[in-house]
């Protein structure tokens, strides 16, 4: 029970933190989990990844740009922090530190680095948040998967830390 507890905490502790990203926990189910029945499927997560970088290429040019990159990120994270009972203090230190591991990680996932993410490049990320999450490997993530991921993720940043 103790360590039911724990790994509760540590759960909602990171999806506290983590306010718009939806590779952590809770905010990945909550985004990606089209029937609403509390766990996603591949095929749902696939959807909307699908939807998700159409929205993102706002003028439709079948690539995103880091501006438009960041810009729908920062669209999701203002609706995120509207809805937190944080200080705005709180709320524009993790605005500042959203956006700035936005510019990261289109970085990161602009393979090539041509300036131009195409859908590729975009679903390999999502292909290892969604591999990532998936604690069992059944190819459906839970909620128990969720905070087996989370405990893990926590685990892994104590042993960094000490």
């Amino acid at each position: 029970m103790k360590f039911q507890l724990s790994l509760t905490a540590a759960l909602l502790a990171l999806t506290g933190t983590a306010v718009a990203a939806p590779h952590e926990g809770s905010a990945f189910i909550h985004d990606y989990d089209a029937d609403h029945d509390g766990q996603v499927t591949r095929a749902e997560f696939d959807a909307g990844r699908g939807a998700r970088f159409k929205t993102t290429d706002a003028n439709g040019d079948g690539w995103v740009s880091e501006d438009e990159y960041v810009k729908e990120y920062s669209t999701r994270l203002e609706q995120q922090l509207a809805a937190s009972d944080r200080s705005d203090e709180k709320k524009n230190e993790e605005r500042q530190r959203q956006i700035r591991q936005t510019h990261v990680r289109f970085g990161v996932l602009d393979k090539d680095k041509d300036g131009k993410m195409i859908q590729a490049e975009y679903d390999l990320s999502g292909a290892r948040a969604f591999a990532e999450q998936d604690n069992d490997k059944d190819g459906i993530v839970t909620a128990a998967d969720a905070a087996a991921t989370a405990a893990r993720q926590l685990a892994a940043r104590e042993k960094i830390a000490q």
